[in-house]
């Protein structure tokens, strides 16, 4: 019997680690799975993906800049992705039917709250960014019952766009609140281009957890001015990586597998 099959689309995708965490998942499982990159054109997606199912694909994920594509192409799609606007998870339903969801998110919450022991019930967040990353995460951020989040953003118009879709605070950067926040998580693409957003170091210094979503073999620019600052506690995003690739694994097979074996793997870089 042939090895069920699954993919993660992109441009570029030769830098991702899906493949091996999902064959980690596989051996947790104890079954044999197919995994590849695919490389799709700019405008190519929604032709690559459709090849793909019809060939007897199980399902997909998906990365940038494809997650909207997928999220339009998608015969149908779960409540946190139209919350989100965007799609990371594509799955191939009994009936044909392409189902389309976003584990982005409850990978970020289950990362914090289970790897870094962080609860964030009751807690005040800072989401610095306003853009897809912070919207794909809102609703399983909401769903923890903070006691504030307030979205801050350089241009202070998108942030109240979206403060008021999911009906919490907005700030500019440079108005960043001045009083304590338990837990600040960047989801800006600043790291990636070595930008450091501005957040007071007293704010950084006075969380109980520091996170950037993006991450490296070296901490991210972001964390190294929060640790200079004086924060405790730093966090990239290489756990949120392994814990949505494992949501999608459940979506797919029914199987939750234990990530921290995972993340522990990859950090080696194994």
């Amino acid at each position: 019997m042939a090895a069920d099959r699954y993919a993660v689309f992109g441009n570029p995708i030769a830098h991702s680690k899906s493949p091996q965490i999902h064959q980690y998942f596989a051996q947790q499982e104890g079954v044999e799975i197919e995994y590849q990159r695919i490389l799709a054109s700019e405008n190519g997606f929604v032709e690559a993906a459709k090849a793909w199912f019809d060939a007897g694909a199980k399902g997909a994920n998906v990365t940038v800049p494809f997650k909207l594509d997928a999220y339009k192409w998608a015969d149908e799609r779960s409540e946190r992705a139209e919350a989100a606007g965007a799609v990371n998870t594509l799955i191939c339903m009994a009936d044909g039917r392409i189902r389309g969801d976003n584990t982005d998110g409850v990978g970020l919450v289950l990362d914090i709250t289970q790897n870094h022991d962080v609860k964030l019930e009751g807690k005040k967040v800072l989401l610095l960014g306003a853009g897809g990353a912070a919207r794909g995460v809102m609703i399983p951020l909401l769903e923890q019952q903070p006691h504030s989040i307030v979205i801050a953003n350089p241009t202070i118009s998108k942030a109240e766009e979206l403060a008021v879709h999911f009906d919490v605070e907005a700030a500019a950067f440079d108005a960043s609140p001045p009083h304590y926040t338990d837990v600040v998580i960047n989801a800006t693409s600043g790291s990636l281009s070595g930008a450091i957003s501005p957040v007071d170091a007293e704010v950084l210094a006075a969380a109980e957890l520091v996170y950037d979503m993006m991450y490296g073999s070296e901490p991210t620019p972001f964390l190294r001015f929060a640790k200079a600052a004086g924060a405790h506690n730093i966090a990239d995003g290489l756990g949120m990586l392994v814990a949505q690739a494992a949501f999608s694994y459940l979506l797919w097979r029914g199987f939750m597998p234990d990530i921290r074996p995972v993340i522990a793997l990859m950090r080696e870089g194994n």
